[in-house]
């Protein structure tokens, strides 16, 4: 007779649950654990502005609803000067097809594919621009110019 004789099987360590079924289902908590992310940062990828509002003519409250608020906005010589800073995302069908390479490259890969793709997500997040618009005395687009953002 053994000390461990009244213990159930199922806590011995000598048990085909603790040597085969076990550490697989740890295996797949983690797999999940990991999967998703690259998909979920492709979606949320900032969106792709339309950038013709800056031809000169466009009214200031379309670019205003495009582009959002300008980060400095100030007068010279009687005319309105706006820069606007921002990341210059990704249209609807780009990121859903990053996110759906990604779901097909995790199920194929049993999620490792997360590894590298997680890292290259954050990076290629979008293009940070910066554009400086000045505006006629009828806040229509005069001139813009690029600027190091």
């Amino acid at each position: 007779m053994t000390q461990f004789e009244d213990v159930p099987a199922w806590i011995l360590p000598e048990t085909p649950v603790l040597k085969g079924v076990l550490p697989r289902a740890l295996f797949m908590v983690c797999l999940l654990g990991l999967s998703g992310c690259a998909v979920s940062m492709a979606v949320q990828q900032p969106g792709k502005k339309d950038l013709s509002v800056l031809e000169c003519g466009t009214p200031r409250p379309l670019v205003l609803a495009e582009l959002g608020m300008p980060s400095s906005s100030r007068w010279v010589a009687k005319k309105r000067v706006d820069v606007f800073r921002f990341v210059q995302g990704y249209s609807p069908g780009a990121r859903a097809g990053r996110a759906l390479a990604h779901g097909t490259a995790d199920f194929f890969t049993a999620g490792f594919w997360e590894v590298a793709a997680t890292p290259g997500e954050a990076y290629f997040s979008g293009e940070n621009l910066a554009y400086e618009v000045l505006y006629n005395d009828r806040d229509r687009v005069l001139k813009t110019r690029v600027i190091t953002p």
